[in-house]
């Protein structure tokens, strides 16, 4: 008598959890994997927009937990998802406009990454929406703050302009100074504040008048408007972000003839990616840890060397050292600019962003809603982009006087639940870069993406963690032949009539995507059910290897 039986699941791949876009990564490689490009785009852009922009500035931490990390290296998803964006671009590819109207219209203040993924699922659900934002052209800090060596700018026109053939309205060089009445006067019924971190952090140094001292943000920015620094001399960036790597960087382009980073903490506390530290370092720009400045002069500066105590917190030490620099940068973080809510009633703030609920990225004031860098988070373009798609699905709730609800997550496929033996080695395509004297000559890209076939090849490295991708495993393996192939895309499902409960599909399945249960347990929230009418197919288009349901929860 059978007392187990086998069921069809879909788990979570780690790379989709590690996602801050919330990309159903697994769903769109699998296109990508079988030359099916614009799938594997359309795909992809159901959940982000920006795929060529991402591509080259996201830190990619779904690569960190990329179960293949731990056999020959992970899957370098974020040079796919460059490829695509690439190819989309090249090829003209355009977001179809919702057919109807929902009636609603929405007002997003802020042109950067969360503002325009806002923008674009509340166009994609219907809404009318009008984006305003302070400055000359749009994209916030992926335009003002990444040097165009990262993020290209006709890139991240290309994926913008796409919205704008959505019928997004974009008000640029429009200062919103109270948001009330642009809700009021404009008619709008809901609101996304996503204004970025424009705002440099000041500090007090003795003498600092001595120095030519300006902020890493408004630095950025006038390079980037052709506002370009005169004679640098030599360079001091304070601070150890991401921002003082740029900034370091940057000023080593325009000529500064020689660059140091002084930060007060070590490597391995500084807060950019260590990717970027190591680039400055290739680029000739020396890093001085534990060091903080103290006084600066006409020419130079004077720095305490610092250690750490027990808790692993710089103190000082009473010993200085003497730098010489002609241009102090600070980059000691930024702030955003949040007047402009200060009478709406509700609103509440910390220490500069707003509070907001963590589940729906409401505000205390009722459709008005916050995220990015106008919100307790880490500022980086992929969490950004995130609560743009995260706030446009609740703003579209409350809209229609609902509540989202995105169900339950499915359990997350490990290394331990796969069966290795399936997989064989294959070495990962790194990109191209250009070398260090080339780099800081100009301002060109400096790394290359994949060619469609490297791209197809990286694709086909996904180990498909937990979701069904068709291997016919369980089709051969199955002694009682109760597997039954329902067509190409359309997975399998099992003749209960005929299965004994052996296990034999359980043990052989490479990714995990079956289950046995007992007889008589409830059927798990995660199993797969096929079409209950099955109508054979005998086509041969390239399969997502996950359900939406699935994996990408």
């Amino acid at each position: 008598m059978r007392t187990q039986k086998p069921v069809y699941v879909d788990l979570l791949p780690p790379c989709n959890a590690g996602c801050p876009a919330g990309e159903n990564i697994q769903a769109w490689l699998a296109p990508a994997k079988a030359g099916a490009s614009e799938q594997a785009w359309r795909t992809l852009t159901a959940d982000n927009p920006f795929p060529a922009i991402h591509g080259r500035v996201c830190y990619h931490p779904c690569e960190t937990v990329c179960n293949r990390a731990q056999l020959d290296g992970s899957v370098s998803i974020h040079s796919v998802e460059r490829f695509l964006g690439d190819t989309a671009i090249e090829q003209g590819w355009q977001f179809h406009a919702p057919e109807k109207s929902s009636g609603h219209r929405v007002l997003v203040v802020g042109a950067g990454p969360s503002g325009l993924s806002a923008a674009y699922h509340l166009r994609m659900l219907g809404h009318d929406v009008v984006v305003r934002d302070n400055s000359p052209e749009p994209g916030g800090m992926m335009r003002y703050g990444i040097p165009s060596y990262r993020l290209p700018r006709d890139v991240m026109d290309a994926e913008i302009s796409r919205l704008v053939n959505l019928g997004i309205t974009f008000e640029q060089n429009h200062v919103v100074t109270d948001l009330q009445s642009e809700l009021e006067e404009g008619g709008f019924d809901a609101a996304f504040v996503a204004v970025g971190a424009h705002l440099s952090k000041r500090v007090d140094i003795p003498n600092q008048d001595a120095s030519r001292v300006l902020d890493a943000v408004s630095f950025l920015r006038g390079v980037e408007t052709g506002e370009r620094s005169e004679d640098l001399g030599r360079v001091a960036v304070y601070g150890g972000g991401n921002t003082a790597m740029d900034a370091a960087r940057v000023a080593r382009r325009l000529g500064s003839e020689d660059t140091i980073i002084v930060y007060r903490r070590t490597r391995e506390q500084m807060p950019a990616h260590e990717e970027e530290a190591t680039d400055a370092e290739e680029e000739g720009i020396r890093i001085n840890w534990l060091r903080t400045i103290t006084s600066m002069g006409e020419g130079d500066l004077t720095v305490e060397i610092q250690e750490l105590d027990e808790f692993g917190k710089p103190q000082p030490t009473g010993q200085f050292e003497t730098l010489e620099a002609d241009t102090v940068i600070l980059a000691l973080g930024q702030e955003s600019d949040t007047r402009f809510l200060a009478s709406m009633p509700g609103i509440e703030f910390g220490w500069d962003v707003v509070q907001v609920d963590p589940v729906t990225l409401m505000t205390g004031a009722p459709g008005v809603f916050a995220g990015g860098d106008a919100v307790p988070s880490e500022r980086t373009v992929t969490v950004g982009v995130g609560h743009g798609k995260k706030a446009a699905r609740n703003i579209d709730a409350w809209l229609r006087a609902t509540v989202y609800d995105k169900g339950p997550k499915h359990p997350e496929a490990t290394l331990d639940k796969l069966n290795l033996w399936y997989f064989g080695d294959h070495t990962r395509r790194e990109q191209q870069a250009l070398d260090p004297q080339t780099r800081i000559a100009a301002f060109d890209e400096v790394v290359a993406g994949l060619s469609a076939g490297e791209a197809q090849f990286e694709a086909a490295r996904c180990l498909s963690c937990g979701n069904c991708f068709e291997c016919d495993g369980c089709l051969g393996a199955c002694p009682e032949d109760a597997v039954i192939k329902l067509g190409v895309g359309h997975r399998y499902r099992f003749d209960y009539e005929k299965c004994t409960g052996c296990a034999t599909c359980f043990r052989q399945c490479p990714v995990h995507a079956i289950e046995m249960i007992g007889e008589s347990d409830p059927l798990p929230h995660n199993v797969f059910l096929p079409d209950p009418v099955f109508v054979p197919h005998t086509d041969a288009r390239p399969h997502s290897g996950t359900t939406p349901s699935g994996g990408a929860r």
